[in-house]
């Protein structure tokens, strides 16, 4: 489908540089591209609605990951266990790739806060810790992000919604650190399911998490809420308990800024997920996001994280169609 060339109300973060060298993998490293054509072709953007990153700083990524850690990673001193630990393989060219991400994550919050929104067409490396990488992530680009948004007093206050198939177990870590008694939220009237929902506490970060309870990662640190939903959740669930779980944080908590993580493995195809969303399922899921955003002012800063739909072409639908519902939700008054 093509739709009328008209320049986005906002800006889209990308660079061909954003391709992770970690050879054949589940993960699948040109989708960032693939994205990218895609909303050319379409149409859904043009030329000019893209800016090209620079690498975050060495002290950017200072703020959010230890010395220690850097110091491996810029060297190439990780420990066996480590470099396994992260399931990608390590090299030069994939730490410029992840400074990169985390460039970019920075220059998308900043158009979020002129524009209302701004997307990075990558990022979204939920796992990573503040001492090491976990699955697939080396480093925290959202967090690394907030952190300077904080530390340039351009917020005060953020809050992260993930959205990806897979706990934001790095997220918890960096944010919310402590576990907090597990006082249950209201319930949503006429679900079919019953996902656990746990609260921990916030500070000047709020994290949400949304994820499949039965899947990675084993060890879930606790986020501000999280909503540990039961395998095969479909569309109208999923969506109900994003509705509360966005209901619920917001009485709670006032962000300048929300970071969504809007992962396409929620999908049904999806190889590393067990939810049961459908295509549109998954754009109204991003509609309800912005919508909720938009009504109350609070910009959004998007990244993408996770996407192992079994057909490529399903995954970049999934992206592309994020940046369509933003051009719906911000492209008039």
């Amino acid at each position: 489908m093509e739709f009328s060339l008209a320049m986005l109300p906002f800006k889209l973060v990308y660079s061909d540089d954003y391709y992770l060298p970690i050879g054949e993998h589940v993960f699948p490293a040109e989708k960032y591209r693939r994205v990218h054509d895609r909303l050319l072709e379409t149409k859904i953007a043009e030329p000019s609605d893209f800016l090209t990153p620079e690498p975050a700083s060495d002290h950017d990524i200072l703020l959010v990951h230890t010395p220690q850690y850097v110091h491996k990673l810029k060297t190439g001193t990780l420990s066996p266990l480590e470099e396994m630990q992260m399931e990608i393989p390590y090299s030069p060219q994939l730490v410029r790739a992840f400074w990169l991400a985390a460039g970019g994550s920075i220059m998308a919050a900043g158009y979020a806060l002129k524009d209302g929104i701004g997307f990075n067409i990558g990022g979204g490396f939920h796992h990573a810790f503040p001492g090491h990488g976990e699955g697939f992530c080396m480093i925290h680009d959202v967090a690394v992000a907030i952190r300077r948004m904080q530390r340039d007093e351009k917020i005060h206050t953020a809050m992260t919604v993930d959205c990806d198939v897979h706990h934001g177990n790095g997220t918890a870590a960096i944010f919310t650190g402590i576990r907090a008694a597990s006082d249950p939220l209201p319930s949503t009237s006429g679900l079919r399911a019953s996902p656990k929902i746990r609260n921990g506490q916030a500070g000047d970060v709020f994290t949400i998490s949304l994820h499949q309870e039965n899947n990675y990662p084993a060890s879930k640190p606790p986020s501000s809420i999280d909503v540990d939903l039961p395998d095969g959740i479909g569309d109208d669930d999923y969506l109900a308990w994003l509705d509360n779980a966005l209901s619920s944080g917001l009485r709670q908590f006032a962000p300048d800024l929300i970071c969504y993580i809007a992962g396409a493995d929620p999908y049904i195809e999806d190889q590393l997920g067990g939810l049961a969303l459908t295509i549109g399922g998954l754009k109204k899921r991003d509609e309800l996001m912005f919508r909720v955003a938009r009504s109350r002012n609070i910009p959004v800063m998007v990244t993408y994280a996770g996407g192992y739909a079994r057909r490529l072409e399903d995954t970049v639908t999934i992206h592309c169609n994020t940046v369509m519902a933003a051009k719906e939700a911000f492209g008039s008054p």
